[in-house]
Protein backbone atom coordinates (compact mmCIF):
# COMPACT_ATOMS: atom_id res chain seq x y z
CA UNK A 1 0.00 0.00 0.00
CA UNK A 2 1.37 3.47 -1.03
CA UNK A 3 1.89 5.81 2.01
CA UNK A 4 -0.56 8.74 2.65
CA UNK A 5 -1.12 11.94 5.05
CA UNK A 6 -3.70 11.19 7.95
CA UNK A 7 -5.97 13.79 9.34
CA UNK A 8 -8.45 13.38 12.13
CA UNK A 9 -11.23 16.02 11.56
CA UNK A 10 -12.49 17.69 14.71
CA UNK A 11 -15.77 19.44 12.55
CA UNK A 12 -17.30 19.54 9.52
CA UNK A 13 -15.61 22.52 8.79
CA UNK A 14 -12.07 21.51 9.19
CA UNK A 15 -13.44 18.24 7.16
CA UNK A 16 -14.50 20.37 4.44
CA UNK A 17 -11.36 22.78 4.76
CA UNK A 18 -9.10 19.70 4.67
CA UNK A 19 -10.82 17.96 1.32
CA UNK A 20 -10.52 21.37 -0.34
CA UNK A 21 -7.10 22.29 0.35
CA UNK A 22 -5.48 18.78 -0.15
CA UNK A 23 -5.82 17.50 -3.68
CA UNK A 24 -6.96 13.63 -3.98
CA UNK A 25 -8.22 13.68 -0.60
CA UNK A 26 -11.08 11.23 0.30
CA UNK A 27 -12.87 11.15 3.60
CA UNK A 28 -12.69 7.80 5.53
CA UNK A 29 -15.50 7.20 7.73
CA UNK A 30 -16.50 3.05 8.07
CA UNK A 31 -14.17 2.53 5.41
CA UNK A 32 -15.38 -0.43 4.68
CA UNK A 33 -15.36 0.04 0.36
CA UNK A 34 -12.34 2.49 0.57
CA UNK A 35 -9.53 0.59 1.91
CA UNK A 36 -10.28 -2.14 -0.39
CA UNK A 37 -10.18 -0.19 -3.21
CA UNK A 38 -6.74 0.98 -1.44
CA UNK A 39 -5.54 -2.60 -1.30
CA UNK A 40 -6.54 -2.98 -5.13
CA UNK A 41 -4.40 0.27 -6.22
CA UNK A 42 -7.46 1.90 -7.42
CA UNK A 43 -7.97 4.50 -5.25
CA UNK A 44 -4.42 6.21 -4.32
CA UNK A 45 -5.41 8.85 -1.70
CA UNK A 46 -2.61 11.70 -1.09
CA UNK A 47 -4.37 12.00 2.16
CA UNK A 48 -7.64 10.72 4.52
CA UNK A 49 -9.66 13.01 6.07
CA UNK A 50 -11.12 10.86 9.04
CA UNK A 51 -15.07 11.82 9.82
CA UNK A 52 -15.26 9.15 12.00
CA UNK A 53 -15.66 10.86 15.15
CA UNK A 54 -17.79 13.76 13.91
CA UNK A 55 -20.82 14.96 15.56
CA UNK A 56 -23.30 13.47 12.46
CA UNK A 57 -23.52 10.26 14.44
CA UNK A 58 -27.45 10.78 15.55
CA UNK A 59 -30.95 9.90 14.13
CA UNK A 60 -32.92 13.06 14.89
CA UNK A 61 -36.58 13.49 14.54
CA UNK A 62 -38.04 17.26 13.26
CA UNK A 63 -40.72 18.86 14.69
CA UNK A 64 -42.33 18.88 10.95
CA UNK A 65 -42.62 15.07 11.03
CA UNK A 66 -38.87 14.14 9.00
CA UNK A 67 -36.55 12.49 10.37
CA UNK A 68 -32.54 13.26 9.66
CA UNK A 69 -30.23 10.72 9.89
CA UNK A 70 -25.91 12.04 10.27
CA UNK A 71 -23.61 10.93 7.70
CA UNK A 72 -21.69 8.22 10.34
CA UNK A 73 -24.67 6.84 11.45
CA UNK A 74 -24.24 2.92 11.19
CA UNK A 75 -26.29 1.03 8.57
CA UNK A 76 -26.92 -1.24 11.80
CA UNK A 77 -28.35 1.25 13.71
CA UNK A 78 -30.09 2.79 11.22
CA UNK A 79 -31.79 0.26 9.98
CA UNK A 80 -33.01 -1.20 13.49
CA UNK A 81 -34.30 2.01 14.77
CA UNK A 82 -37.85 2.15 15.34
CA UNK A 83 -39.23 5.15 14.13
CA UNK A 84 -37.25 4.06 10.25
CA UNK A 85 -38.63 0.43 11.04
CA UNK A 86 -42.45 1.91 11.41
CA UNK A 87 -42.52 4.67 9.24
CA UNK A 88 -40.18 4.20 6.37
CA UNK A 89 -39.87 0.83 6.30
CA UNK A 90 -38.31 0.23 2.83
CA UNK A 91 -35.30 1.83 4.48
CA UNK A 92 -34.62 -0.59 7.06
CA UNK A 93 -35.19 -3.51 4.88
CA UNK A 94 -32.54 -2.06 2.35
CA UNK A 95 -30.14 -2.12 4.97
CA UNK A 96 -30.53 -5.68 5.76
CA UNK A 97 -30.73 -6.61 2.52
CA UNK A 98 -27.00 -5.36 1.99
CA UNK A 99 -23.46 -7.24 3.19
CA UNK A 100 -23.09 -8.92 5.85
CA UNK A 101 -23.67 -8.27 9.58
CA UNK A 102 -20.41 -6.82 10.95
CA UNK A 103 -20.27 -4.94 7.97
CA UNK A 104 -23.29 -2.89 8.54
CA UNK A 105 -22.01 -2.42 11.69
CA UNK A 106 -19.19 -0.70 10.51
CA UNK A 107 -20.26 1.17 7.27
CA UNK A 108 -22.01 4.55 7.38
CA UNK A 109 -24.88 6.59 5.75
CA UNK A 110 -22.18 8.68 4.25
CA UNK A 111 -19.89 5.82 3.13
CA UNK A 112 -23.10 4.02 1.65
CA UNK A 113 -23.86 6.84 -0.30
CA UNK A 114 -20.34 7.23 -2.00
CA UNK A 115 -19.52 3.49 -2.20
CA UNK A 116 -18.15 2.73 -5.78
CA UNK A 117 -19.15 0.11 -8.60
CA UNK A 118 -18.30 -3.29 -8.02
CA UNK A 119 -17.75 -3.96 -11.73
CA UNK A 120 -14.85 -6.40 -11.43
CA UNK A 121 -13.13 -3.72 -14.25
CA UNK A 122 -12.99 -1.12 -12.53
CA UNK A 123 -11.65 -3.39 -9.41
CA UNK A 124 -8.94 -4.67 -11.41
CA UNK A 125 -6.22 -2.33 -12.33
CA UNK A 126 -4.60 -4.11 -14.99
CA UNK A 127 -8.25 -4.19 -17.11
CA UNK A 128 -9.77 -1.40 -18.95
CA UNK A 129 -11.85 0.93 -17.81
CA UNK A 130 -13.62 4.60 -18.22
CA UNK A 131 -14.31 5.19 -14.51
CA UNK A 132 -11.20 4.31 -12.86
CA UNK A 133 -8.58 5.85 -16.07
CA UNK A 134 -11.05 8.05 -18.26
CA UNK A 135 -10.36 7.23 -22.29
CA UNK A 136 -9.13 3.70 -21.23
CA UNK A 137 -11.73 1.90 -22.57
CA UNK A 138 -14.87 -0.11 -21.25
CA UNK A 139 -13.76 -3.70 -20.57
CA UNK A 140 -17.26 -4.94 -19.57
CA UNK A 141 -18.96 -3.19 -22.96
CA UNK A 142 -17.64 -6.82 -24.79
CA UNK A 143 -16.67 -8.56 -22.08
CA UNK A 144 -18.57 -10.20 -18.53
CA UNK A 145 -21.04 -8.17 -18.36
CA UNK A 146 -24.23 -10.12 -16.54
CA UNK A 147 -24.54 -7.87 -13.64
CA UNK A 148 -23.93 -4.77 -15.66
CA UNK A 149 -26.94 -2.17 -16.54
CA UNK A 150 -29.48 -2.14 -19.05
CA UNK A 151 -30.82 0.92 -18.36
CA UNK A 152 -29.19 4.74 -18.89
CA UNK A 153 -25.90 3.31 -19.86
CA UNK A 154 -23.73 4.91 -21.96
CA UNK A 155 -20.44 3.44 -24.41
CA UNK A 156 -18.56 4.99 -21.79
CA UNK A 157 -19.56 3.07 -18.99
CA UNK A 158 -22.10 0.04 -18.25
CA UNK A 159 -21.51 -0.53 -14.67
CA UNK A 160 -24.19 -0.55 -11.86
CA UNK A 161 -24.43 1.28 -8.42
CA UNK A 162 -24.43 -1.17 -5.59
CA UNK A 163 -25.82 0.34 -2.56
CA UNK A 164 -29.06 -1.08 -1.46
CA UNK A 165 -29.75 1.78 0.89
CA UNK A 166 -29.19 4.09 -1.69
CA UNK A 167 -32.50 2.89 -3.83
CA UNK A 168 -34.65 3.07 -1.00
CA UNK A 169 -33.69 6.55 0.11
CA UNK A 170 -34.77 7.34 -3.85
CA UNK A 171 -38.50 5.82 -3.71
CA UNK A 172 -38.84 7.64 -0.56
CA UNK A 173 -38.03 10.87 -1.81
CA UNK A 174 -34.70 12.03 1.19
CA UNK A 175 -32.75 14.51 0.09
CA UNK A 176 -28.83 14.40 0.88
CA UNK A 177 -27.07 17.35 2.73
CA UNK A 178 -23.78 18.73 1.90
CA UNK A 179 -21.47 20.88 3.08
CA UNK A 180 -18.78 22.73 1.40
CA UNK A 181 -16.49 25.93 1.11
CA UNK A 182 -19.80 27.31 -0.22
CA UNK A 183 -21.85 26.37 3.13
CA UNK A 184 -24.78 24.10 3.34
CA UNK A 185 -26.94 22.72 0.46
CA UNK A 186 -29.38 19.48 -0.25
CA UNK A 187 -30.06 17.74 -2.99
CA UNK A 188 -32.87 14.98 -3.71
CA UNK A 189 -31.77 11.57 -3.47
CA UNK A 190 -33.23 10.74 -6.60
CA UNK A 191 -30.52 13.06 -8.40
CA UNK A 192 -27.34 12.41 -5.63
CA UNK A 193 -25.73 9.69 -8.36
CA UNK A 194 -24.75 10.51 -11.87
CA UNK A 195 -25.75 8.28 -15.48
CA UNK A 196 -22.16 7.77 -16.78
CA UNK A 197 -22.56 9.77 -20.47
CA UNK A 198 -19.10 10.76 -21.19
CA UNK A 199 -17.86 11.55 -17.68
CA UNK A 200 -18.11 7.74 -16.17
CA UNK A 201 -15.48 8.81 -13.55
CA UNK A 202 -18.12 10.63 -11.80
CA UNK A 203 -20.30 8.78 -9.58
CA UNK A 204 -22.35 12.11 -8.14
CA UNK A 205 -23.04 15.22 -7.80
CA UNK A 206 -21.00 16.09 -4.77
CA UNK A 207 -18.24 19.25 -5.52
CA UNK A 208 -14.79 18.94 -4.94
CA UNK A 209 -14.28 19.82 -1.20
CA UNK A 210 -17.68 18.91 -0.27
CA UNK A 211 -18.85 16.34 2.39
CA UNK A 212 -21.95 14.33 3.10
CA UNK A 213 -23.27 15.50 6.58
CA UNK A 214 -26.54 13.42 6.70
CA UNK A 215 -30.08 12.45 4.66
CA UNK A 216 -33.91 13.78 5.45
CA UNK A 217 -36.02 11.64 5.36
CA UNK A 218 -39.53 13.40 4.09
CA UNK A 219 -43.02 13.66 6.35
CA UNK A 220 -44.56 13.50 3.47
CA UNK A 221 -43.69 9.52 2.65
CA UNK A 222 -43.74 9.05 6.36
CA UNK A 223 -46.14 6.15 7.41
CA UNK A 224 -46.94 5.17 3.80
CA UNK A 225 -46.66 1.65 3.08
CA UNK A 226 -43.05 0.75 1.46
CA UNK A 227 -41.39 -1.98 1.18
CA UNK A 228 -37.69 -3.18 -0.93
CA UNK A 229 -37.23 -6.64 -2.02
CA UNK A 230 -33.83 -7.61 -3.77
CA UNK A 231 -32.89 -10.72 -6.20
CA UNK A 232 -29.43 -11.75 -5.82
CA UNK A 233 -27.44 -15.29 -6.46
CA UNK A 234 -27.34 -16.68 -2.84
CA UNK A 235 -29.20 -15.57 0.40
CA UNK A 236 -26.65 -13.49 1.88
CA UNK A 237 -23.80 -11.04 1.09
CA UNK A 238 -24.32 -10.18 -2.74
CA UNK A 239 -24.83 -7.43 -4.59
CA UNK A 240 -28.40 -7.23 -6.40
CA UNK A 241 -28.75 -8.65 -9.88
CA UNK A 242 -32.26 -6.28 -9.39
CA UNK A 243 -34.11 -4.98 -6.75
CA UNK A 244 -37.22 -2.71 -6.23
CA UNK A 245 -37.90 -0.23 -2.91
CA UNK A 246 -41.67 1.13 -3.61
CA UNK A 247 -44.53 3.57 -1.62
CA UNK A 248 -48.21 3.29 -2.44
CA UNK A 249 -50.73 5.44 -1.01
CA UNK A 250 -54.56 4.33 -1.84
CA UNK A 251 -57.25 6.65 -0.95
CA UNK A 252 -60.98 5.41 -1.35
CA UNK A 253 -59.67 2.32 -3.97
CA UNK A 254 -57.05 4.97 -6.46
CA UNK A 255 -53.41 5.53 -5.97
CA UNK A 256 -52.84 8.79 -4.75
CA UNK A 257 -49.14 8.65 -4.13
CA UNK A 258 -46.48 6.36 -5.56
CA UNK A 259 -42.65 6.27 -5.49
CA UNK A 260 -40.56 3.48 -7.58
CA UNK A 261 -36.95 3.09 -7.66
CA UNK A 262 -35.10 -0.05 -9.01
CA UNK A 263 -31.59 -1.07 -8.32
CA UNK A 264 -28.97 -2.36 -9.79
CA UNK A 265 -30.32 -1.55 -13.54
CA UNK A 266 -28.19 1.48 -14.11
CA UNK A 267 -25.25 3.54 -13.15
CA UNK A 268 -27.74 5.04 -10.08
CA UNK A 269 -30.55 4.09 -8.40
CA UNK A 270 -33.30 4.17 -11.06
CA UNK A 271 -36.18 6.10 -10.33
CA UNK A 272 -39.27 5.19 -12.27
CA UNK A 273 -41.38 8.61 -13.09
CA UNK A 274 -42.60 6.99 -15.87
CA UNK A 275 -44.21 4.58 -13.98
CA UNK A 276 -45.18 6.37 -10.80
CA UNK A 277 -47.27 8.79 -13.20
CA UNK A 278 -49.05 6.30 -14.74
CA UNK A 279 -50.04 4.82 -11.41
CA UNK A 280 -51.59 7.50 -9.39
CA UNK A 281 -55.34 7.68 -10.36
CA UNK A 282 -55.42 4.51 -11.31
CA UNK A 283 -56.94 1.43 -9.66
CA UNK A 284 -54.54 -0.61 -7.42
CA UNK A 285 -54.81 -3.76 -9.71
CA UNK A 286 -52.20 -6.33 -10.83
CA UNK A 287 -52.89 -5.17 -14.59
CA UNK A 288 -52.08 -1.41 -13.77
CA UNK A 289 -49.15 -2.43 -12.41
CA UNK A 290 -47.78 -4.35 -15.04
CA UNK A 291 -48.71 -1.70 -17.49
CA UNK A 292 -47.00 0.52 -15.20
CA UNK A 293 -43.69 -1.15 -15.03
CA UNK A 294 -43.44 -2.12 -18.66
CA UNK A 295 -43.82 1.10 -19.67
CA UNK A 296 -40.58 2.21 -17.07
CA UNK A 297 -38.92 -0.69 -18.51
CA UNK A 298 -39.47 -0.37 -22.45
CA UNK A 299 -36.57 1.87 -22.06
CA UNK A 300 -34.14 -0.72 -21.32
CA UNK A 301 -31.17 -1.47 -23.25
CA UNK A 302 -30.21 -5.05 -22.79
CA UNK A 303 -26.69 -5.98 -23.55
CA UNK A 304 -25.58 -9.80 -24.83
CA UNK A 305 -25.92 -11.27 -20.99
CA UNK A 306 -28.07 -9.05 -19.44
CA UNK A 307 -31.33 -9.49 -20.69
CA UNK A 308 -32.61 -11.31 -18.24
CA UNK A 309 -32.66 -8.26 -15.80
CA UNK A 310 -35.98 -6.84 -17.66
CA UNK A 311 -38.36 -9.88 -16.31
CA UNK A 312 -36.43 -9.83 -13.07
CA UNK A 313 -37.43 -6.28 -12.08
CA UNK A 314 -40.79 -6.49 -13.57
CA UNK A 315 -41.77 -9.61 -11.56
CA UNK A 316 -40.40 -8.11 -8.24
CA UNK A 317 -41.79 -4.26 -8.78
CA UNK A 318 -45.44 -6.18 -9.85
CA UNK A 319 -45.04 -8.38 -6.78
CA UNK A 320 -43.88 -5.99 -4.37
CA UNK A 321 -46.65 -3.69 -5.53
CA UNK A 322 -49.08 -6.23 -5.23
CA UNK A 323 -48.48 -6.59 -1.20
CA UNK A 324 -48.27 -3.03 -0.73
CA UNK A 325 -52.14 -2.91 -1.70
CA UNK A 326 -53.69 -5.99 -0.54
CA UNK A 327 -55.08 -4.37 2.20
CA UNK A 328 -56.58 -1.81 -0.03
CA UNK A 329 -58.10 -4.19 -2.25
CA UNK A 330 -60.17 -6.77 -0.02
Amino acid sequence: MRTFDYVRATSVTEAADALATRPGARCLGGGTNLVDLMKLGVERPATLVDVSRLPLDTIEEIPDGSLRVGATVRNSDLAAHPVVRDRWPALSQALLAGASGQLRNAATTGGNLLQRTRCPYFQDVTKPCNKREPGSGCGARDGVHRDHAVLGHSAHCIATHPSDMAVALSALDARVELYGAQGARSVAAAEFHRLPGDRPERDTVIEPGEIVTGVVLPAATAGVPSAYRKARDRASYAFALASVAALVRVDDGVITQAGIAFGALAHRPWRARRAEEALVGAAPTEAAFEYAVDLELSAAQPLRDNAYKVPLARALAVDVLTRLTAAART
